[in-house]
């Protein structure tokens, strides 16, 4: 069955481009090509695509913006982003705009047709360099999630402690030291994550994984 697809794309140049790249391949037809976010959401209402491939520097409206209405109104349409930008803010804006994929726009014909049948089946086809710059931004947001905000080791066991739903006596047991040492550890924890009371804390520190989930 054939990818229906539509192209969105201002410049006409490779709008004739990537319109012979496509006639190249017998499982791909293209339905339309749009030159803006507005252009292609307003085509959207008298054409069905399965996919489209999606400029990001657009006229009128761009095409992050694009995607991430289309999204919303046609949830089961695949978005590739198609285009020459490969910094680090485009691609997690791309992302959370819900594209399905990243290809640059110096790809061969065969990968871009290989992205497409990957976009289809589920998957999350990206250039190469693309690749391993989202896994970078996945693991600095990561690492930003994961900060532990200078608490002390014995800090992190009352914290985990509290979170275990023990009493301030259960824990100076536990750990040997007076509840008043344990009521001392705990208004620093507070301090440090700029909280006022336990549920908050704990809640906080299971956000940013200083915790695990209980």
């Amino acid at each position: 069955m054939k990818i229906r697809v539509g192209l969105v794309e201002d410049n006409l140049d490779l709008v004739q481009s990537i319109t012979t790249k496509l006639g190249m391949f017998d499982d791909v037809v293209l339905v339309f090509t749009a030159k803006n976010g507005i252009e292609v959401i307003d085509a959207l209402k008298d054409h069905e695509v399965d996919l489209l491939l999606m400029d990001i520097n657009m006229p009128a409206m761009n095409g992050i913006e694009a995607t991430s209405r289309i999204r919303k109104q046609y949830p089961d349409i695949k978005i590739i982003i198609h285009t020459v930008f490969d910094d680090n803010d485009k691609i997690f804006e791309s992302i959370l705009a819900g594209a399905s994929g990243y290809l640059l726009k110096d790809e061969k014909p065969e990968r871009l047709i290989e992205g497409m049948e990957e976009a289809m089946e589920g998957g999350a086809p990206m250039s190469r360099s693309i690749a391993a710059k989202a896994l970078q931004l996945i693991r600095k947001t990561s690492d930003e999630k994961r900060k532990d905000y200078n608490l002390t080791r014995r800090e992190l066991e009352i914290l985990n402690a509290l979170a275990n739903g023990q009493t301030y006596q259960e824990i100076a047991l536990d750990l040997h030291i007076s509840p008043k040492t344990v009521r001392k550890h705990i208004e620093n924890i507070y301090q440090k994550l700029q909280v006022h009371n336990k549920v908050d804390a704990v809640r906080l520190a299971i956000k940013h994984n200083i915790i695990g989930n209980r």
